[in-house]
Parts: C-alpha cells; sequence; structure tokens
C-alpha cells in the first residue's frame, strides 16, 4: 500500500503554481510540488530527483542593493535543492541557497544559509537542528 501511495504523489504539481520565468526551473524525476508555491526563478532553480515540496513554499533568487542609490539593482543567485528533501509548508528559500540531499525544512522556516545533506533546519531564521534519522 505504501509504494502505491508513494507513485501516486511522485511527479505531481498541484495548482495553483506561480512562477515569474519559468525557463530558469529544473525539475528532476518523482517531485512533488503541492499548491500555492511561488517560485521567483530568474537566478535559477534546481530541484533534485524526490523532493517534496509543501503548500505556499516561495523561492526568491533575486535580492536587492542594501545602497539605496542602488536598491532597484537585483542581484540574481541560483537555488539549489538537493535530491529526496522535503521541504515544509510555507517556508521560504532565500537566494543562493543549496538544501542539501536528504535534508528537511520545516514549515514555516525562513533559509538565508546552506543546509547541509541529511540535517533538519527549522525555524525563523532556520538554524541545524538536528542530522537526519536514517534506518
Amino acid at each position: 500500500m505504501m509504494k502505491l501511495l508513494q507513485r501516486m504523489y511522485m511527479d505531481r504539481m498541484f495548482p495553483p503554481f506561480y512562477t515569474d520565468c519559468g525557463k530558469n526551473l529544473h525539475i528532476g524525476k518523482n517531485v512533488f510540488i503541492n499548491s500555492g508555491c511561488r517560485f521567483q526563478d530568474q537566478g535559477g532553480i534546481t530541484i533534485g530527483d524526490g523532493a517534496l515540496i509543501g503548500h505556499n513554499v516561495v523561492m526568491a533568487t533575486l535580492n536587492h542593493s542594501e545602497d539605496p542609490e542602488t536598491r532597484g539593482n537585483l542581484h540574481p543567485a541560483p537555488i539549489h535543492i538537493g535530491r529526496n528533501v522535503w521541504i515544509g509548508a510555507s517556508a521560504t528559500i532565500l537566494p543562493g541557497v543549496t538544501i542539501g540531499d536528504g535534508a528537511i525544512v520545516g514549515a514555516g522556516s525562513v533559509v538565508t544559509r546552506d543546509v547541509p545533506e541529511n540535517m533538519i533546519a527549522t525555524g525563523v531564521l532556520a538554524r541545524i537542528l538536528r542530522s537526519v534519522d536514517t534506518l
């Protein structure tokens, strides 16, 4: 039964889904993206095989200058989501972040730094909580 459920939910994107370009979005195999996600992909977003993306996740690849005189300038930085990553509902992933293979990002987290593989990150701002338990 579990294998059947896994097959049913892989390679799916539940609408609505929003992206500003789409051409800079690279999605692997067996990826599940739940409804309400917003991907600002101008800087590039790569999502690895087997990733699970929860409701209302935001991935933003553009930042602005700190200097008020040039604040309108955009600074793109790619987001890389590894294989078998689980990102909980309403998490926000900011420019330049890499989330390693097997990592988990807790619901509502704001991720400003890389998350190493097989680690769990949670909170605002997200911090490393502990390693992923494997069987």
